[in-house]
């Protein structure tokens, strides 16, 4: 695409991002590529590609792929010089096989959206609040705890190959106790395969205990933290501080992103899509959106059609008049969306003013 002189007034701006470099361009209204260059993604590098950005018009928006991973200090550095950053998607890989990739067409794909889409792409995450502590602490729990499950299967693995008396001494324990009892054994230098097998489960079973309490610790600043963010939430049947967490993670910490209910429910898969043909009206099960957000609602909602009277109503009723439970648990999940919108929205505006 042939580069036109810097003299318009108003640019759109898009960046393609990766590890060590972003690839910007610069478009008029009208889609023309003003001019493109490349940066580093150092704090030198951002603040060169806004100065860049600036000196060819007034930039007001600007679309930008990977917000939440290679360009989050992009997206925040934009943002505090008043420019109106949207989350752009990769192109689809259909699309790219036949016409080509590369950097530069990637940027002029960001730009593009943001001008034939822009009222309809979202804002990034801020991820500089409580909601971003949470989640930051949420993916350290979960590798401890996919450790802590490796481990006791490496205990029982070797359980399985010791020496016979000390796997007949051990093969009946259970894992707490297997834990305590290998945990307390001395050290001793290893001769023999006897010996390197008990200072194997030893280390392994201390461990496992040193996971366990990080694991507890982790427990802990979640749950005081949740409790913080999410009083409202917290407050309404069959919602617990895990599946709090998860919605508060899929909104983020600046709640502008859900502009209404329907957003939410789209957003965590939870509204139905139409799949009419000819004079079948029919909608089918949404599977996009994000599938921890979408696990959150189906939690709550399994929970309610167990627990909560007025959803256990609401079931007999609807298997009545034929719906399936799939069907009925689908409806709820999107009448749960409606109900906890502006509860989340709630939560969300009063957890800005919470120092962290």
């Amino acid at each position: 695409m042939q580069t036109i002189a810097c003299t318009v007034e108003e640019v759109v701006l898009g960046v393609d991002t990766h590890l060590k470099t972003h690839t910007a361009v610069l478009v008029d209204l009208l889609g023309r590529q003003v001019d493109a260059e490349t940066f580093a993604t150092t704090k030198r590098g951002n603040e060169a590609l806004i100065l860049w950005a600036q000196r060819c018009g007034t930039v007001k928006r600007a679309g930008v792929e990977g917000t939440g991973s290679y360009g989050v200090a992009l997206a925040r550095r934009l943002s505090l010089e008043g420019i109106r950053v949207f989350e752009v998607t990769r192109p689809k890989r259909k699309r790219a096989r036949h016409r080509g990739k590369n950097d530069l067409r990637d940027a002029l794909a960001a730009a593009a959206s943001v001008l034939a889409d822009g009222h309809e792409l979202a804002a990034p995450k801020s991820r500089d609040g409580i909601v971003e502590a949470i989640r930051v602490l949420r993916i350290a729990r979960a590798s401890a705890v996919k450790s802590r499950t490796q481990t006791i299967l490496q205990l029982r693995n070797l359980i399985l190959t010791a020496p016979e008396d000390l796997r007949e001494a051990l093969r009946d324990l259970s894992a707490k106790q297997l834990v305590a009892h290998c945990a307390r054994w001395h050290r001793r230098d290893p001769h023999g395969a006897l010996q390197a097998t008990r200072q194997a489960l030893r280390s392994l079973a201390r461990r496992h205990q040193v996971l366990d309490a990080e694991i507890a610790e982790l427990d802990a600043d979640i749950l005081r933290l949740t409790r913080q963010a999410a009083p409202r939430l917290l407050a309404q049947p069959g919602i617990g501080p895990e599946t709090a967490a998860r919605l508060l993670i899929v909104a983020g910490d600046n709640p502008g992103r859900l502009r209404s209910d329907a957003a939410l429910a789209a957003l965590c898969g939870a509204s139905p899509v139409e799949a009419s043909s000819g004079q079948t009206i029919r909608y089918r099960l949404n599977r996009g959106g994000d599938r921890q957000g979408n696990n959150a609602l189906w939690t709550i909602a399994n929970n309610r059609m167990i627990h909560h009277p007025e959803t256990r109503d609401y079931v007999k009723r609807r298997t009545t008049a034929g719906k399936t439970s799939k069907e009925i648990r689908r409806c709820i999940m999107r009448t749960l969306a409606r109900r906890l919108y502006p509860l989340l929205l709630a939560d969300l505006n009063d957890a800005q003013a919470i120092p962290i």
